[in-house]
This record gives structure tokens, C-alpha cells and sequence, in this order.
């Protein structure tokens, strides 16, 4: 070949090569188109078409989280449990063979806001209408057979024996309460120990009654279908939920008015610590400002502030962090870690001091550079499949968020500076008010 034909070959091979990079990163980087409805009986429904692979993601979330126990505390957790325990004259064997005949998958899930119920299945008729047909069963036919509620009702209880083995779940339970307070968030969604005992089979009927319908439902879907087939399974699973009264509004969760310490004795070879406050919630103006202000200081891992100084610097303790759990009204704003019991007083005084200086000075300059990076860099995993997808459909739904969020998180995530950051930690972040509890030998 020609020296001259061979160097423009070269070149444009090289142009050709970096366009498709380029489209690829374009493209790696897009957010997916979100589509949305509302059902006849009024619910919210969020779609995504990912054509991918062959499969489909349904999730059906409901506002019937443990928020909703009404000093019940478990009974949004047993309630969702049980669903698949019976439903529609099939036991809970019956129900789990149908699943697995089709190689479909059920979940189910309560957290402080929501309950969730959910199927992954093979988008090829055959396999789907099945898996969407059982589905429909266990959310609007449940049974809730006396001994699968005894059954269950023995497994929470003994699951809260062995919490009170457990110095971090204890550590965490006190955390809770003491930070929310008379809040329904500070009930502990697995139950207690006197409300486990309180619980009966027709609290359960009555849960479910009241909070699974049509007007405490969002409905997330992804994978492999078209729009109107979307519509038509979105409807087949939903479409017999009861229009009823709308779950009442949490009230808002009360700031800190001082500081508060709980000590508590345990004979375990490291102290569990956890210091925080009330942080955010979804939606807040503040959500963004914080969420970056956060990941150089505590949430990055090992290159995070906190792990520096208290981990590298002083070894005062192997792991050590900080987060923003937002919720429908303000979450927790928690930093935790464990030490050795002579060394509590020290790591504590340092965790203090950093979150002082923190909220005084907030982000070095490079700090922000690389978090802005890392955050920018790392938003298209976020998304790299259903199942996270699916997370951030509900997620939006859910909390009433505008549908072009992931469309504008990376812009919202880079009007973040310094100014911004510090200002909403200086109004949001209080040291002089934090609670703080010290599970351990004392």
C-alpha cells in the first residue's frame, strides 16, 4: 500500500473510531424517554420501553409503608409479607410453583413510606401472561390463611430477639426514635416485642383494606414491550383495585430543639456510634445542595473526609461514613462507625470536631472537583439496568417528582458550588443539636 493511502487509511480509521465513541458516550450518557398515564381508576403509571433483553420489570408501590403501622409497629411488613402466603384459593407452594414454572420471579418489599410488590418475567406470551396473571392473584385475591399469619407472625418475632443481640441494630433502633421522636418514623418496621404480641389476623385484613388501593398506588414499569402492551398489563393487574379513601399525610417531622446522648451498656468488643440529626426529603430545595455536600465528607467511601482523618489518619476505626436518607418528610441524617471501647471518646470528639469544621468552611475546592466528577461520571450506571431503572420510575412516582428529573439531574447536580452548599448546610446542619448513641462496653 501507498505511504499516503496508508497514513489517510490510519486517519480516517481514527476519526471513524472516535465518532463512535463519541455516539456511544452520547448515548451511554441519555436518559431514557419515561412515558406516563393514569389507569381508569386513577392510578399513576410510569413506563419505560427497553428492548434490550427479552424481559419485563412490574412494580406496583403503595403508601403503605410502616409510616402507617399506627402503633402497630410490623404490621405493614407482615401485611406485605403475607400476600404471597395464599391468594386466590392457591397456597403459598402453589403460588411460588406457578412463578417458578414460567421462570418468573415475585418480590416484595416494606420500607418507611412504601410497600411494594413486584414481578421480573420473560417478555414471550406464554411465560408473561402467567407471570402478570399470578401477579394480579396475589395483589387483589390475598388470603391470608390463619396459619401462614401464625407462622410469620412467630419468624418477626424471633427476627426481634435476635436484634436485641445485634449492638449496631440496637444502636440504630435508639437512633431512630430518638431522632423522630412521636414521629410514625420512629416506629421500627419489623415490630417490637409488645406490638408483635398486640397484632392479630384481622389487623392484617384491615391494613390491607385500607391502604392497598387505587388511590395509594404508583405503578413502575420496564422492559421489552410496546406502549400499548404496556397499558393492557398495567390494566390487567391493577384495574380491580378499589377506588377508596386516599392515605391521610404524614405530619412533618420536628426538628431537633438540643442535643441528646443515649448510652447504652453492651458487652461487645467494639462500641457502635451514631451520631445525626433530621436531614431532607424527597423533593426538597435543599435535596441537591446537601447530596453533593455530603459525598466528600462521609459518602464516597475511602475517599471521603471522614475515612482520612478518623480511618487513615488516626486508625481510630475501620469503617466510617455519613448519608442523607430522604424521605416523603425529613429522613435521617446519620454518621456512624465503630471503634474500640477505649478509643470512643476520641474518635467521637474528632467526628464532632470534622462535622464542625464541615458545616463552618463546607467543601476544599478540590473536593468538589473530584465529587462533581465522580458523581457526573457515574450517573449513567445508575441506570444501566431494569432493575435500577425501575427503582428511580418508582422512586418519581412515588414522591410526586417532576417527570424530567433524571432528564435534569446531572444540570441540577452541576449548579452545585460552594456558596450553595454552604449556605444549606449552615440552615440544615446543626452540631450543637445532634443526637448521639453509644452502644457498647461502658
Amino acid at each position: 500500500m501507498d505511504s499516503k493511502l496508508g497514513s489517510t487509511f490510519l486517519q480516517t480509521r481514527k476519526m471513524v473510531i472516535m465518532l463512535l465513541l463519541m455516539l456511544f458516550s452520547v448515548a451511554a450518557s441519555a436518559t431514557p424517554k419515561i412515558q406516563t398515564w393514569q389507569t381508569a381508576n386513577g392510578i399513576k403509571v410510569l413506563f419505560v420501553s427497553a428492548n434490550e433483553t427479552p424481559m419485563l420489570d412490574v412494580r406496583v408501590v403503595f403508601d403503605a409503608g410502616s409510616a402507617r403501622d399506627d402503633g402497630l409497629s410490623g404490621l405493614a411488613a407482615l401485611t406485605n409479607g403475607l400476600l404471597s402466603e395464599g391468594a386466590a384459593g392457591k397456597t403459598s407452594q402453589e403460588i411460588a410453583e406457578v412463578f417458578e414454572s414460567v421462570g418468573a420471579q415475585i418480590s416484595f418489599e416494606a420500607g418507611r413510606d412504601m410497600a411494594v410488590v413486584g414481578v421480573r418475567s420473560l417478555t414471550e406470551s406464554r411465560y408473561l401472561s402467567t407471570a402478570i396473571e399470578s401477579l394480579t392473584e396475589v395483589l387483589t385475591q390475598p388470603d391470608f390463611p390463619r396459619d401462614a399469619f401464625q407462622r410469620d407472625l412467630t419468624h418477626m418475632k424471633v427476627a426481634v430477639k435476635a436484634r436485641q443481640q445485634s449492638p449496631s441494630a440496637i444502636a440504630s433502633e435508639a437512633f431512630n426514635k430518638a431522632v423522630f421522636g412521636d414521629h410514625p418514623y420512629a416506629s421500627p418496621g419489623s415490630g417490637s416485642e409488645e406490638s408483635l404480641e398486640k397484632i392479630t389476623l384481622d389487623d392484617v385484613r384491615a391494613f390491607y383494606k385500607q391502604y392497598y388501593v387505587a388511590n395509594n398506588a404508583t405503578v413502575a414499569i420496564v422492559g421489552d414491550v410496546e406502549r400499548w402492551q404496556a397499558e393492557e398489563i398495567v390494566k390487567a393487574v391493577v384495574s380491580s383495585l378499589p377506588v377508596a379513601e386516599k392515605a391521610i399525610a404524614l405530619p412533618p417531622v420536628k426538628p431537633l430543639a438540643e442535643a441528646k446522648k443515649i448510652i447504652i451498656d453492651y458487652p461487645s468488643a467494639q462500641t457502635h456510634i451514631f451520631v445525626g440529626q433530621t436531614g431532607v426529603k424527597r423533593g426538597d430545595e435543599d435535596y441537591f445542595s446537601l447530596y453533593v455536600a455530603n459525598h466528600p465528607f462521609g459518602g464516597s467511601g475511602f475517599a471521603s473526609r471522614l475515612v482520612e482523618v478518623i480511618r487513615e489518619d488516626k486508625g481510630l476505626a475501620y469503617s466510617v461514613y455519613s448519608y442523607f436518607a430522604p424521605l416523603r418528610e425529613n429522613g435521617l441524617f446519620t454518621m456512624g462507625m465503630q471503634t474500640k471501647t477505649e478509643q470512643t471518646q476520641q474518635a467521637l470528639l474528632l467526628l464532632n470536631q470534622e462535622l464542625k469544621k464541615y458545616v463552618d468552611n463546607g467543601p476544599e475546592k478540590k473536593e468538589l472537583a473530584d465529587t462533581m466528577s465522580n458523581i457526573t461520571g457515574g450517573f449513567a450506571l445508575k441506570m444501566d439496568g431494569n432493575s435500577k431503572l425501575l427503582g428511580y420510575l418508582s422512586m418519581i412516582g412515588f414522591y410526586d417528582l417532576p417527570i424530567d428529573y433524571l432528564d435534569r439531574f446531572l444540570d441540577n447536580i452541576k449548579s452545585v458550588d460552594v456558596k450553595k452548599i454552604n449556605d444549606a448546610l449552615t440552615r440544615r446542619i446543626h452540631p450543637d443539636k445532634m443526637v448521639t448513641v453509644i452502644v457498647g462496653k461502658q
